[in-house]
């Protein structure tokens, strides 16, 4: 969600930045950072209107960026929590949907959030929602995964679904692995763990894995300790497809530019090694292949004309 919104809502309470999206801020553990997430979340999402509201306001920003691709995901549990329908957050959602960007929506479910009253609606969505793109794993990992999650990632496989799993990202490598080998996740969120064993990082590489990685999250989140220890250059190293997200824009207070530039600034990667995370973005999105091709000959053309101006100075 956009920080505007809250100050939209109340000028002088959010007018000015708060202390948790200033640069120099890191998170003290996941806890505190989903507890910021959510309380300023609530305050604006109430219906399936604010759904759109706040997606039209995202795809702008995405469209202004020169992004042509995104994928994004709502969560789960605020289908009970707001008492909104899922399928009408989803239409919200793609109904805000401009010209000349491509969306995909996913649904997030928590470790722990099959019950009796949400869990049917979980396989109501993975059955029959329209324009559902796929199903992605979120929440803190130290919860277990519970018996219902495999047969549901199968189900979801079989009709098509991507298939997502938050993993790695503060759990141990064999969460990883468990998502490959269980899930039959190929899309992998975070995956800084990996760096932990070799036999992963290989598998990863040999079965075409893609990590979709955020530094500055990764950093603010101490999901590594500091920059230098970001396992993104060995990943691309290795030959494991990575691309490069923004996470949660509200909390980190960072663009998909921003990104690409602490790759640079901060993880010291050459500019070419980002086009090729660019096209990876475009190898794993779920367009057709004349498509991806033609967004990927696009990335080659303003790196050569990047080349020719350097060249020229």
């Amino acid at each position: 969600m956009p920080w505007e919104f809250l100050v939209q809502l109340d000028p002088i309470r959010y007018g000015k930045v708060p202390f948790f999206r200033k640069p120099e801020f890191r998170y003290v553990d996941f806890a505190q950072f989903e507890k910021i997430l959510i309380d300023h979340a609530l305050k604006v999402f109430r219906s399936a209107e604010d759904y759109f509201k706040v997606s039209a306001s995202i795809f702008r920003s995405a469209l202004n960026q020169n992004i042509r691709y995104l994928e994004t995901s709502f969560h789960a549990g605020m289908i009970e929590f707001l008492n909104i329908p899922g399928r009408e957050i989803l239409h919200a959602i793609h109904s805000a949907i401009p010209a000349g960007l491509e969306v995909r929506v996913f649904l997030g479910m928590s470790r722990d959030a099959y019950c009796s009253s949400l869990g049917p609606k979980l396989e109501e969505a993975v059955d029959a929602w329209d324009h559902l793109a796929g199903i992605d794993l979120h929440g803190p990992e130290e919860l277990p995964v519970e018996e219902w999650t495999i047969p549901l990632w199968r189900k979801a496989a079989d009709r098509g679904l991507i298939l997502k799993a938050h993993a790695g990202e503060f759990g141990p490598a064999s969460n990883i692995e468990f998502a490959i080998d269980k899930l039959g996740v190929r899309r992998i969120q975070h995956g800084v763990s990996a760096c932990e064993s070799i036999e992963l990082m290989n598998k990863i590489a040999d079965k075409d894995v893609c990590l979709d990685m955020c530094p500055i999250s990764n950093y603010k989140l101490r999901a590594v300790k500091s920059w230098t220890d970001h396992p993104l250059e060995l990943f691309l190293e290795k030959g494991i497809r990575c691309t490069i997200s923004t996470d949660d824009p509200l909390s980190f207070n960072n663009t998909l530019e921003d990104e690409y530039t602490a790759c640079i600034e901060k993880l010291g990667l050459p500019p070419s090694k980002l086009v090729d995370v660019a096209k990876n973005g475009f190898h794993v999105a779920d367009l057709p292949s004349a498509v991806k091709e033609l967004f990927m000959r696009e990335i080659d053309v303003a790196w050569n004309e990047f080349l020719r101006s350097e060249s020229n100075v």
